[in-house]
């Protein structure tokens, strides 16, 4: 239960007070930073993404078995790898700093107001739910970046 607990919270940042989905996403830029940083090819960063999302789906279904809840607030994996779908193929916009600043803040935006249809996925049985609504909203702010770059 502890390695669910400390592993699903993102190492502990998700039990941090307040906002722990900021928190957790902010482990995501961290990781994009690495990935940028070590000039990661594109395969590893999807290899990175699929290994998080696979690694997150089985905690999150042990973790709303053994606590007894569905998508306990502390649970921040998910964030995290929402956070890196964003990343997947995203052009540079003036530098890499501007791009990880911009992909969290329009990742939180559609992780926060949940558009259609990411509010439906929450309800995927299985620990599936949990990270489908953070993974689509990855792509929104994928997409959404890949508008807005131009005009940066």
């Amino acid at each position: 239960m502890r390695a669910v607990r400390f592993l699903g919270s993102g190492f502990g940042l998700g039990l941090l007070p307040k906002a722990p989905g900021t928190w957790g996403t902010l482990l995501g830029v961290a990781l994009g930073a690495l990935l940028y940083a070590t000039a990661a090819s594109i395969y590893v960063v999807v290899a990175v993404t699929l290994a998080v999302c696979g690694v997150g789906v089985y905690l999150a279904r042990r973790a709303e078995r053994e606590f007894g809840q569905k998508d306990p607030g502390w649970f921040v994996i998910d964030e995290v790898a929402g956070y890196l779908v964003v990343l997947i193929a995203l052009p540079l916009m003036h530098n890499v700093g501007v791009t990880l600043v911009l992909a969290f803040l329009m990742f939180r935006l559609f992780d926060i107001f949940k558009p259609p249809p990411i509010r439906a996925l929450e309800a995927l049985p299985h620990g599936y739910g949990v990270m489908a609504d953070d993974l689509v909203a990855g792509v929104y702010a994928h997409v959404a970046l890949r508008i807005v770059a131009p005009l940066i």
